[in-house]
């Protein structure tokens, strides 16, 4: 029983030590760099001639600009299909919390040095 309880105890310290907070640039170069580039200008890697559109420029502040704080959110979280957008667009809704799509959207607005459409 003492050696079930230490091995308990040794998983759950280990495991705290192991999960870090991820920070939003963090999670945009792993999800959206591939496409937006890590600088978020629509260049990354996957951002080819032969796709049907291409992806946006984060740092187009008129353009970004232009968008609500909610289209921002609802296009992380279901994708470009949710918005009328490209299908190319895939949804993140159910990979990153919601506290990390706000994270996203905050990071989205120093990309572009923007605030969003209705933004006070």
């Amino acid at each position: 029983m003492v050696g079930k309880i230490i091995q308990i105890a040794v998983i759950t310290l280990l495991s705290g030590s192991l999960a870090q907070a991820v920070t939003s640039k963090e999670n945009y170069n792993y999800y959206c760099a591939q496409c937006h580039g890590l600088e978020g200008k629509g260049d990354g890697p996957n951002a080819t001639e032969s796709q049907p559109v291409s992806p946006k420029d984060h740092t187009d502040a008129k353009e970004m600009s232009e968008l609500t704080k909610d289209d921002v959110i609802k296009v992380i979280r279901g994708g470009g299909a949710a918005t009328g957008k490209s299908t190319m667009m895939p949804p993140f809704g159910k990979t990153i919390t919601d506290a990390e799509i706000q994270d996203l959207v905050n990071y989205l607005r120093k990309l572009c040095n923007c605030k969003f459409e209705n933004e006070p």
